[in-house]
């Protein structure tokens, strides 16, 4: 049986018993009601795990002492850093969510001309809140023990300007450069933009490439939904440079 995994911030550092976060004793004791004595693996988010075992396990809390301390997780290589415009709700999350599973290392949702979501300051907090659980419960299920990193949704000319790296891509459809026409090129560091349902402006992708030297590439011959497309491609670059 597989053993259930949960981002704890703190992890255990002795026999101690030590106190879970609300989050995870509400998930454990009412969700799964594990039991008392119930093996579990904790990660701080760092790259640090550990084995634990639930030694109480009550309604509203929950304790766990340390069984041993587990290999840390490597820094990932290459950094993938993903550029995604706004979409409706659950393709939002679906995005996020597959692009943790599949390796991306830091996630920016960003405000285009063509975004179909408007978020205000108090909305925009609050989708951030619901992004990060969504990206917290990925690297549970994934098996990763590194948070990805999630900024603050952008408007694109801000989130462009905060880019780095030594390869940075904007997926677009029209493009005549195939993905695959990169592979031998050597990089750690890729940024990666994807543009929201309505797909970016020509002002947009002017910007970014005579801006910011960001190369337009395809993936084949077919369009690609907006909460598809990054899949697809992180996909393919941890074929070419990653871990696949």
């Amino acid at each position: 049986m597989r053993i259930a995994r949960f981002h704890q911030p703190e992890l255990p550092r002795n026999a101690a018993p030590m106190s879970l976060s609300a989050d995870t004793a509400r998930h454990i004791a009412r969700v799964l009601r594990l039991r008392d004595g119930a093996h579990v693996e904790l990660f701080d988010g760092n790259g640090n795990h550990c084995l634990a075992e639930l030694s109480e396990v009550g309604p509203r809390s929950v304790t766990a002492r340390l069984l041993r301390a587990l290999p840390v997780e490597p820094q990932a290589d290459p950094r993938l850093h993903l550029l995604l415009g706004l979409s409706r709700g659950e393709r939002m999350d679906f995005a996020i969510q597959k692009a943790v599973e599949l390796g991306v290392t830091a996630i920016t949702p960003v405000i285009s001309e063509h975004c179909v979501v408007r978020l205000d300051d108090k909305r925009g907090a609050r989708r951030h809140r619901h992004w990060r659980r969504v990206l917290i419960a990925a690297c549970e299920q994934s098996g990763r023990s590194r948070l990805p990193e999630l900024t603050e949704a952008s408007p694109l000319d801000q989130a462009l300007t905060r880019t780095r790296g030594d390869l940075k891509l904007l997926l677009d459809p029209k493009a005549t450069q195939r993905l695959s026409a990169l592979a031998a090129t050597r990089t750690n560091d890729i940024t990666f933009l994807v543009g929201p349902e309505g797909g970016l402006s020509p002002a947009e992708i002017d910007q970014a490439r005579k801006r910011f030297g960001f190369q337009c590439v395809r993936l084949g011959q077919r369009i690609l939904r907006t909460e598809t497309a990054p899949l697809a491609f992180l996909a393919a670059a941890q074929t070419l440079w990653g871990d696949y």
